[in-house]
């Protein structure tokens, strides 16, 4: 009846998906994105250094919308006048960013928004309305760009494109992210059945054991090429600082991380890709990365396997595929609670193998601790939060 159709329309739920390609730009394209990467920069910091100043003097905020307001004067003044040649959305794009820095640093605590500089990390800018994409040619249009920048399009899409991004890696290399809204809606949640589920108990020596017996090897990317890291690293300590051979040195180095960051992103895909596929219902523990790291031990190891990336990963593509992630406490005693139900209180971190004192089970600690994961997910009292009303489907 008309009632249900307007139920169903509330509640119909669009999906996003972000593509990520690659740039060719010719050398007039590339001068013209450094400048609008330049002015976004400026920009942002204009505005950070604004807010800080207007606070300090009168202990209140100022809106991004105020600071617009500057940027009409700012590009009649000659010493700032090159901000004519860039997108005007795109300055106030990076004002908007600026915003929501603020907003995470108020209300989730994610640190005080910082200057930003030229020679760290990926330099980029965004483009809010008017991408255009032609597959046929391999070209991307944007405002400023009327011939249209060369891109490899390894995969097509369908739907309305919102934003598009265009970074800078330290290497060189130009990519555009642009954000999609697919026509598909999001799928409905599979049921939750016991027998179509897995529990994942994450670890170091081994990435991911799988309460079926399932392992998975952790592929150390990081340390199998730390040597190399170390080795380029010593050659930009060695070079004259502001000389080309310092440049040419840094390029090395950036180029070497950039494989070691795309093979950790190929290897968690992969894997998040087999536990959809082969999953209905994912039980995991709900782990806080920022708390593991600080012990620095096990902290270059933790930043190797990227847990919060893959946490990240498996949500998102649970969203997709209609899988569920049910996460269980993250002090349930997954690895110390025998099939007895005995708790060994004494465990320790390097013992792998323990024997239970009260019923003498012999246990392995990793394929334990995912049985005990999936065991505690679809326990009703123990289950943190599910993808539907509760896990034991009451």
């Amino acid at each position: 009846n008309n009632k249900t159709l307007v139920y169903l329309q509330i509640n119909k739920v669009m999906m996003y998906k972000a593509c990520k390609y690659r740039l060719y730009p010719n050398k007039s394209q590339e001068e013209l994105i450094l400048k609008h990467i330049g002015c976004c920069r400026y920009i942002y910091n204009y505005g950070l250094e604004k807010k800080i100043k207007v606070y300090q003097e009168s202990k209140q905020g100022i809106s991004r919308f105020d600071i617009q307001s500057y940027l009409v004067s700012l590009k009649k003044q000659d010493e700032t006048s090159w901000l004519k040649e860039v997108n005007s959305l795109s300055l106030q794009a990076s004002l908007a960013n600026l915003d929501i820095a603020f907003t995470r640093f108020f209300k989730e605590k994610k640190g005080f928004p910082k200057f930003k500089s030229k020679k760290v990390g990926n330099q980029s800018f965004q483009v809010v309305q008017n991408t255009k994409v032609d597959f046929e040619k391999n070209r991307v249009f944007l405002p400023k760009f009327k011939s249209g920048i060369k891109c490899k399009f390894h995969r097509t899409f369908e739907g309305e494109i919102k934003t598009s991004t265009i970074s800078k890696t330290p290497s060189g290399k130009y990519f555009i992210s642009i954000l999609v809204k697919v026509n598909d809606d999001l799928p409905r949640k599979k049921p939750i059945d016991e027998k179509q589920a897995v529990g994942i108990d994450l670890g170091i020596k081994t990435f991911a054991t799988l309460s079926d017996g399932i392992e998975i090897e952790n592929p150390r990317n990081l340390k199998c090429s730390l040597k190399k890291l170390k080795r380029l690293q010593q050659k930009v300590s060695r070079k004259q600082k502001e000389s080309n051979n310092r440049r040419k040195s840094v390029k090395l180095l950036a180029v070497q991380h950039e494989k070691v960051a795309n093979r950790r992103n190929d290897f968690l895909n992969k894997t998040t890709k087999f536990l959809i596929d082969n999953y209905d219902t994912i039980c995991l523990e709900t782990l806080s990365s920022k708390n593991m790291m600080q012990n620095h031990k096990l902290a270059q190891a933790l930043s190797d396997i990227a847990i919060g990336r893959f946490n990240d990963m498996i949500d998102y593509k649970a969203e997709w595929y209609g899988n569920n992630i049910i996460r269980i406490g993250r002090f349930e005693p997954s690895s110390k609670m025998c099939e007895c139900g005995n708790i060994y209180r004494e465990l320790k971190l390097s013992d792998r193998v323990w024997k239970c004192p009260s019923c003498g089970r012999t246990n392995q600690r990793d394929l334990l601790a995912a049985n005990n994961i999936k065991k505690f997910a679809f326990c009703k009292n123990n289950t943190v939060g599910t993808t539907e009303i509760n896990a034991c489907g009451d």
